[in-house]
């Protein structure tokens, strides 16, 4: 029997090397506000309503980094597909996560004969920019005005101590979002079959968390 294929270098890790070094290039006034955010985020939890196992995909136009309109179902296609949902750019846990996936999840997507796309609401010229500057070949869509994030119950805004925050460091999440809004995903995988039947979803409130990739390839073999 072919022996699973192990990561010892996981999200999880990677978040907990990095954090350190953020707070340091923040300050600790800064740092306290993003903690204070997650922290009201796992104290809320799942919001009501978010898609289940068993549920299908909606329809949904997305936006490729031309920003070309194409519907999902033409996105996908006919396969079993691995969608993302990432905050945006800015978000450096969203960074970690996209670079995990396109190393260690695309080969064996492509393997599985299976769709592997990242979703966010950003404008796709900000999608195209930050593809070529960090080499990301993963297939990036924009969901303008979190159209299929909405239907899908995986919406939220960041609180409005963070925005500051975030103003302050330069980051205009607002600025960034084609519908011009403050609202993002939670940072989400969903694998569908074929049908567009979802058969794994997961869904975290606290963005510095994420799912792994051994998770995904769970939910790849399960199909």
């Amino acid at each position: 029997m072919k022996q699973r294929q192990k990561f010892t270098d996981t999200i999880a890790a990677q978040v907990d090397g990095f954090r350190p070094t953020f707070e340091a290039q923040v300050g600790p006034a800064l740092a306290e506000v993003f903690m204070m955010e997650q922290e009201e985020l796992r104290r809320a939890g799942l919001p009501q309503g978010i898609a289940r196992v068993g549920d299908k995909l909606p329809e949904a136009i997305l936006y490729d980094d031309g920003g070309h309109p194409v519907p999902l179902r033409e996105v996908l296609g006919a396969a079993a597909a691995i969608i993302v949902f990432y905050r945006g750019e800015w978000c450096p846990y969203c960074s970690i996560t996209l670079q995990t996936y396109q190393r260690e999840l695309s080969p064996l997507a492509e393997t599985f004969g299976t769709r592997l796309i990242a979703v966010s609401p950003q404008h796709p010229e900000i999608t195209r920019k930050m593809a070529h500057e960090r080499g990301l070949y993963v297939s990036l869509y924009s969901d303008a005005g979190n159209t299929l994030a909405s239907q899908l119950g995986i919406v939220t805004s960041p609180s409005p101590e963070s925005t500051l925050a975030r103003i302050a460091l330069g980051i205009d999440v607002a600025g960034s979002n084609l519908d011009r809004s403050l609202t993002i995903p939670f940072p989400t995988v969903i694998v569908a079959d074929a049908t567009g039947t979802i058969r794994f979803i997961d869904v975290h409130v606290d963005y510095t968390n994420r799912t792994e990739t051994s998770d995904i390839i769970d939910a790849l073999v399960a199909l």
